[in-house]
């Protein structure tokens, strides 16, 4: 199947006639695993699914690779990924999360090492949890769906995410242990595309420049490119961007800085450059946004 033929799946496309417990296009819960975006014909997945099983087993496929996912284990599949074949024991019970990247990106931006911890995922996509770590999942999962469905509350996606930012805490502590615990090296390409991201984190206020991360990592900007596009489904441009755009909006929303002096801590040439880059990247202007 040619890769146009592909359905992509996204939190704005999982249908709200579902009646799930969702906040806007952000984030998507579901309780039961016949709701999961990831059964019918091949599909390219736009957002985060991090899936728990419970009960019974699983298979699907994600980039061709098949997986197979028992009770106690946890499954995340990223932004990019094709996953098709998926299939379910009779029994199967789990609990799955969806968030937009966006929604993740702004939960965990700026957290130290948290983000270079979910890369590990990427090569290491099914994984077991401990006894405890499950019952604290589940926990979480109906904290965060109690919230969601909160509909009326002033602060309801602030107590969200910050829910949401305290589980993917403690399932990257899970992530850590098996990363401890693992002989498996990572791949010359993973190594480098976890270099760049960390490099990315500390620069991205000053430096958006991918020759300039390709010079500090002491390889060229076409290798740099090929190799995260290969490793993430996404280009450093695209990475750097979303880095860029959480920090402004988290600065257009949370501190009473002008405009003029968001562009300035951001090394945008002037007000007038922030603004169309913020647009182009958001679909408003940053000051309709922050009063939105």
């Amino acid at each position: 199947m040619e890769q146009n033929d592909l359905v992509s799946v996204s939190t704005v496309s999982v249908t709200k006639d579902l009646n799930l417990s969702r906040i806007d296009d952000d984030i998507i819960l579901f309780d039961d695993f016949a709701n999961l975006p990831v059964r019918g014909r091949p599909s390219r997945n736009l957002g985060l699914i991090v899936g728990l099983c419970l009960n019974g087993s699983y298979k699907y496929t994600a980039d061709t690779e098949v997986y197979h996912v028992h009770a106690g284990e946890v499954h995340i599949i990223h932004e990019g990924q094709v996953v098709d074949n998926f299939r379910p024991s009779d029994d199967v019970r789990g609990i799955g999360i969806m968030m937009s990247y966006d929604f993740f990106h702004e939960i965990v931006k700026g957290i130290h090492e948290l983000s270079s911890l979910f890369l590990f995922s990427r090569s290491h996509p099914v994984f077991k949890l401990q006894a405890n770590e499950i019952e604290d999942a589940v926990d979480y999962f109906k904290l965060v769906k109690k919230k969601i469905d909160e509909s009326g509350k002033h602060f309801r996606k602030d107590v969200v995410r910050m829910l949401i930012s305290a589980m993917v805490y403690d399932l990257s502590n899970a992530i850590y242990r098996i990363q401890m615990g693992n002989d498996k090296k990572q791949t010359r390409a993973e190594a480098i595309f976890t270099t760049f991201i960390r490099l990315v984190e500390q620069n991205y206020r000053t430096e958006r420049r991918v020759g300039w991360y390709a010079h500090q990592m002491c390889i060229t900007a076409k290798y740099l490119s090929e190799t995260v596009k290969q490793v993430s489904k996404r280009t450093p441009n695209d990475w750097i961007d979303n880095y860029v755009v959480m920090e402004l909006r988290v600065q257009l929303k949370n501190t009473t800085k002008s405009i003029k002096e968001i562009a300035q801590d951001m090394c945008f040439p002037n007000q007038s450059f922030m603004g169309k880059y913020f647009k182009e990247h958001v679909g408003m202007s940053p000051m309709s946004y922050r009063k939105s």
